[in-house]
């Protein structure tokens, strides 16, 4: 472990707050002397199947802390899951089966490993501690705080200000997850700055316990590609670290010009220095915005599939929206000799997931057969390059059937 100072310098890097700073420290002296790493946790709700550069500012912070010595807990939270947090939520989230829930969160685990390490990660489900607790301990649980503390939360207090209903479930939500840090007996705990009420939940309920409190970090909130909402796939916005190298560098140089600074220091994976040179040339007019978006769009896609994929995705980008050609490789669909409908293709190969998605796209202009733009989500289509928006593209190609044979069903997409 590095001496306490060096470690605190590290790991206030890029955070909103720190509660409280001073424990911190005192946590940090004392393993370092100890030789006890400190617990570390962030629970993650497999609510949606993918994650995204947003989830990335805190993983990457558990790096930090990893890279430090210190015991990182990934918690997927398969029980609380099934609650559904409220956090800036202006109506009660459905709740997800647990089936969905343990098919997400495989998925998760697949994906984390991109930034945690492996070998030193502890990756908990919450189900295993949750799942068996009785009623009575329940009730002891939710005996220990109270509704007046809930409503001090910001997002409790508008809907019901606003007659809009809250579920006693939805008040069991923070005092689950503060159980968690019971559970680990965590020493820090992370999330984004949404998530501030809950975690200081956990403080509390760790004191009734006879615990000592734990650090709360808070991390900024990531703006999705549109530069103002927060980044997430419902919203349509999000850059998912699974995503194809070619999509990530895309999606990179598409965000805003103003959202530039906020990426570079939260996305990106450059020294300290470096940011503070291109936040600094930016703000002077010294540099064009493109260059420094396409440096970061290089950076990211590095992080997540490796050097030579980020110079591929570059290469990708350059020959079709510079010089506006075609990928040389894209995914592949047959048709029957007769063509299909447009937005049958779109929803058969995956590129829309519903025909209403397809009709909307086809009206708005977003849809073009070899550089010509589909007007009818009803025209028959061919074999060509269809290209949906800006970045996604099909090979269309025929596949030649005898007379009275029937199109293949269905058609598929495939790389």
């Amino acid at each position: 472990m590095l001496p306490p100072k060096e470690q605190l310098e590290i790991l206030r890097r890029g955070t909103e707050e720190i509660i409280r700073l001073d424990e911190l420290e005192r946590k940090l002296i004392r393993a370092h002397s100890s030789r006890i790493p400190l617990v570390i946790k962030q629970g993650f709700d497999p609510t949606a199947p993918e994650l995204h550069l947003g989830h990335a500012v805190t993983l990457r912070k558990l790096r930090d802390f990893q890279r430090l010595g210190h015991d990182v807990v990934f918690l997927i939270g398969d029980f609380t899951g099934m609650i559904g947090d409220p956090s800036g939520r202006s109506e009660t989230r459905r709740r997800l089966s647990h089936e969905e829930v343990l098919a997400n969160a495989e998925t998760y685990k697949a994906q984390v490993f991109k930034i945690l390490d492996p070998g030193c990660t502890r990756v908990e489900f919450n189900s295993r501690w949750c799942s068996s607790l009785r009623f009575a301990e329940v009730l002891d649980l939710v005996s220990r705080y109270t509704v007046a503390r809930m409503l001090e939360r910001d997002d409790f207090q508008k809907r019901f200000c606003a007659n809009q209903p809250i579920s006693i479930l939805e008040f069991l939500y923070p005092l689950v997850q503060a159980y968690d840090s019971v559970a680990l007996r965590a020493d820090v705990e992370l999330g984004g700055t949404d998530q501030k009420f809950n975690l200081l939940v956990g403080r509390d309920i760790q004191r009734e316990f006879g615990q000592e409190p734990q650090v709360v970090i808070t991390m900024p909130i990531l703006p999705g590609t549109d530069g103002v909402e927060k980044m997430s796939k419902s919203l349509g916005n999000h850059i998912g670290i699974h995503d194809e190298p070619n999509e990530i560098f895309g999606k990179v140089m598409s965000i805003p010009d103003a959202a530039l600074p906020v990426y570079l220091q939260l996305a990106s994976d450059f020294d300290a220095s470096d940011i503070q040179d291109h936040l600094q040339a930016l703000a002077r007019g010294q540099v064009n915005p493109s260059l420094v978006k396409r440096s970061l769009a290089r950076d990211v896609v590095r992080q997540y599939h490796g050097a030579a994929a980020a110079s591929g995705a570059e290469a990708s980008f350059d020959r079709v929206f510079v010089r506006h050609e075609a990928p040389v490789e894209m995914p592949v669909m047959e048709l029957p000799r007769d063509g299909l409908p447009a937005a049958e293709i779109l929803v058969r190969s995956g590129l829309t997931t519903s025909k209403g998605e397809a009709r909307r796209l086809v009206r708005q202009g977003g849809v073009h057969l070899d550089g010509q733009k589909i007007g009818d989500e009803l025209a028959i289509l061919g074999q060509g390059i269809l290209k949906v928006g800006k970045r996604r593209f099909l090979r269309l190609v025929v596949r030649d059937i005898g007379p009275g044979s029937s199109a293949p069903d269905p058609p598929h997409a495939r790389g």
